[in-house]
């Protein structure tokens, strides 16, 4: 009999064939003499959609909601049919008799083959390989120590229950607010919030009023030092006041009332877990949170020089520590290799009450390199560097603490308070570690605020000093920053932040959404066209404000959102039970449509660089497409006109000379009566070209033109004559009663199924458009 090993992805099942000994290979899977090794492409089944529960449900309508099925079905993707076919007909062999999940150890991975072993009909028996590398050593280990699935069940439900709200909550509302509004918006528990932090940031930098300041900074010939009028300020209010104070202080003379030497430890920083990688890797190498992920993902599965990418945890648990000595030594051919070898001589840092935590790792520890052997020749560019990130930490994290003295000195002059402050290195320890690699640390260094001199260390108590100038600056404060990846990523993980209940504030603990998670949302929502990228700014659109200030509140917050998150890890712990919490779902999901339905709100988004639609007369969004065409989009679904602007490429008419008309008479029969005429053109012979190159004035010439291309239809076209009696309103009537079908379904959850078709369905619309 044989064990039938369940992997998520090809490129993993391929591997662990190779380890299993399955040389026997077949499409989409390979074969052994104790194992068969088949995979999953990603998700192979997702939840069946609403027409699935009645034929009602093929018509978006408002009278159909809320949707609430009692028990939610699951069906095959439609692309991934084939290959869910080969995994059933494995599945039910007779020489199969157990199953192996081998799809990635976490939440998502779970559902992943929970639902395929469901729909093709598996009960048997069934264990778990959990492992969080993808190095020989670690699948042969994982395979030596297989669980039992049942000791996975709750993370299972807390995954399926992640699925069912994702359904109720984004099925209902997104067919609330398009029906209602008339207009493509869709809605989820964790885009939605993420996306009012946006709107929210926007609406601060448009309210900003900056004011101005002065600062003061006094010379005493030797050091500088910055004049202080309130404790723990240097910011003076009013300019009158600032100059006065410039005008008393020059040539005075005070004394050091205070003189202060205080040494100071800086421990490492953590390993990395993904949000935190992500931070770095778009502030240092501009790479967007989707990139880390999907370069990480290359790291661990192809090269296997990486552990497992969507953990959560900073820290590593004390089985890893006897590791870390062959971690090291896999980085001998490497630029970290010097360093490596100096810690596997000389010792190096396990910080135990610190970096090893058992207790704070859950389904996987940090993200650190593997004890595979590094080929640096085999990793492209953006490998390359996100690879060094994670090796430059990781030696950083077994490094000494960095120690400095900082002095801090006060003085004082006509009662006026000035401070400076000098910080000079004592031990660089792990501070050193990218000096020594010729790298750049994500970490900030310590920086002297003044650029203090070291003559401060001369000085003690109750020096006089003399003020040679003074210096006095009109500074303003500056407008909020918008969100980039990095920041939006801080923001999303600490959430609680936002929520001015105290109790609520320690249960947001997880925040918005989770690692895996965060950068496919970001993702959606630049998809949707509710945000833009500019530069490394992420901007929402007026589309996107439309939606935030429509849908609602509730499902604007992220306390909603964020307390699920926590009743979901509840759930995996085995603390909730999975059906109360669908019930509560339910519950919201009734709440919210109802809201949307008795709003009295007009979508009406304000483009600055809009068109008017030539049918409905609504307005036209702007979107620049990956070739940067420049597409209007009609906002009214009921029209969902769309048109593209290309270039062409137009000839100009020369100026050569008109061809010549010769007029022959043909010769005929002396006794005929007839003459024809015959025109033959011909035209004037040409020199003969003497060169390949043309003169500047020679030659045809070119313009380029704008042509407008319909690349959607208006809905109206169809339905004869359109007269819209609400279009001087600045939007549109929300149709109530209209009962319209939606053609172009927007998207309305927030998984990975749904992430995949779009993908998909992107990749052709913009191959096609090619």
């Amino acid at each position: 009999m044989k064990q039938l090993v369940l992997a998520e992805k090809p490129s993993v099942g391929r591997e662990l064939g190779r380890v299993l000994h399955c040389w026997k290979s077949e499409k989409g899977y390979r074969e052994g003499d104790d194992y068969i090794v088949t995979w999953a492409l990603g998700h192979l089944v997702e939840l069946a959609q609403p027409a699935a529960y009645s034929d009602r449900y093929r018509r978006w309508s408002l009278k159909d909601l809320p949707m609430l099925p009692p028990v939610l079905k699951q069906e095959v993707i439609e692309q991934s049919k084939e290959q869910f076919s080969v995994v059933k007909q494995l599945i039910q062999r007779k020489d199969v008799d157990s199953v192996i999940i081998a799809t990635d150890a976490g939440r998502e991975g779970e559902l992943v083959a929970r639902w395929i072993m469901k729909l093709a009909g598996y009960e048997g028996k069934a264990k778990r390989l959990w492992i969080s590398s993808q190095t020989e050593g670690a699948i042969k280990e994982g395979f030596s120590n297989l669980k039992d699935a049942k000791l996975y069940d709750d993370l299972y439900a807390a995954a399926e229950s992640r699925a069912a709200a994702d359904w109720y909550i984004g099925m209902n509302v997104t067919r609330a607010l398009t029906c209602h509004y008339d207009a493509k918006l869709s809605a989820g528990r964790v885009q939605t919030p993420t996306l009012a932090l946006m709107t929210q940031k926007e609406d601060e930098i448009e309210a900003f009023s900056g004011q101005f300041y002065w600062t003061l900074k006094a010379d005493f010939t030797d050091f500088t030092a910055s004049y202080y009028p309130t404790e723990d300020s240097i910011r003076i209010a009013d300019e009158q006041s600032a100059k006065q104070k410039e005008e008393e202080l020059v040539g005075k003379t005070g004394q050091v009332v205070s003189l202060e030497t205080v040494e100071r430890i800086e421990q490492p920083p953590l390993a990395y877990d993904l949000t935190e990688l992500q931070r770095d890797a778009n502030n240092l190498l501009d790479f967007s949170a989707k990139e880390t992920l999907d370069t990480l993902q290359s790291l661990y599965e192809q090269h296997k020089i990486v552990t497992y990418p969507r953990t959560d945890s900073r820290y590593i648990t004390s089985d890893i520590v006897s590791t870390l000595e062959k971690r090291l030594q896999a980085l001998d051919a490497t630029p970290f290799g010097s360093l490596a070898i100096s810690y596997r001589r000389q010792g190096y840092r396990v910080d135990q009450e610190r970096f090893v935590q058992d207790l704070k790792v859950s389904d996987h520890h940090a993200i650190i390199p593997t004890e595979q052997r590094v080929d640096l020749g085999r990793l492209n560019a953006r490998e390359r560097v996100l690879w060094e990130l994670i090796v430059l930490r990781f030696l950083e994290v077994l490094s000494p603490d960095y120690t400095y003295r900082t002095t801090t000195l006060v003085a004082e002059v006509q009662g006026s308070r000035f401070k400076t402050r000098l910080t000079l290195p004592v031990e660089q320890g792990w501070r050193d570690v990218a000096r020594i690699i010729g790298k750049r640390s994500a970490q900030p260094s310590l920086t002297d605020e003044e650029d203090a001199s070291p003559f401060l260390l001369s000085l003690k108590e109750g020096d006089p000093l003399t003020i040679a100038s003074v210096k006095l600056r009109r500074l303003s404060t500056p407008a909020p920053a918008r969100y980039t990846e990095a920041t939006l990523l801080s923001a999303m993980e600490h959430a609680g932040r936002f929520v001015e209940d105290a109790k609520l504030k320690k249960q947001l603990g997880g925040g918005l959404g989770t690692p895996a998670t965060r950068a496919d949302i970001i993702e959606k929502l630049i998809q949707n066209h509710y945000v833009e990228r500019q530069g490394k700014e992420l901007v929402p659109t007026p589309k996107g404000r439309e939606l935030v200030r429509l849908a609602p509140e509730e499902l604007c917050s992220p306390e909603l959102t964020g307390l699920w998150e926590q009743r979901l890890g509840a759930i995996a712990d085995g603390k909730e039970d999975s059906h109360r919490f669908i019930e509560d779902i339910k519950a919201h999901a009734v709440k919210l449509v109802d809201e949307v339905v008795r709003s009295s709100e007009i979508f009406s988004p304000r483009f600055s660089d809009a068109k008017q639609c030539p049918f409905c007369k609504g307005p036209m969004m702007k979107v620049v497409d990956d070739i940067g065409q420049n597409h209007f989009l009609c906002q009214r679904l009921s029209c969902s006109y769309e048109e593209m602007e290309i270039k062409k490429r137009v000839m100009v008419p020369g100026k050569e000379k008109p061809a010549k008309v010769v007029v022959k008479a043909k010769s005929v029969p002396a006794d005929g009566t007839k003459k024809r005429v015959v025109l033959k053109k011909t035209t004037v012979k040409k020199p003969a070209m003497q060169s390949f190159s043309l003169p500047d004035d020679q030659g045809p010439k070119f313009t380029w033109e704008t042509v407008i291309e319909v690349v959607r239809p208006s809905k109206l076209v169809s339905r004869g004559p359109h007269r819209d009696e609400h279009q001087d309103r600045g939007g549109w009537k929300p149709p109530v009663q209209s009962q319209h079908i939606v053609e172009d379904v927007p998207s309305s959850g927030g998984s990975f199924a749904d992430f995949l078709k779009a993908s998909e369905a992107r990749k052709k619309r913009d191959k096609k458009r090619k």
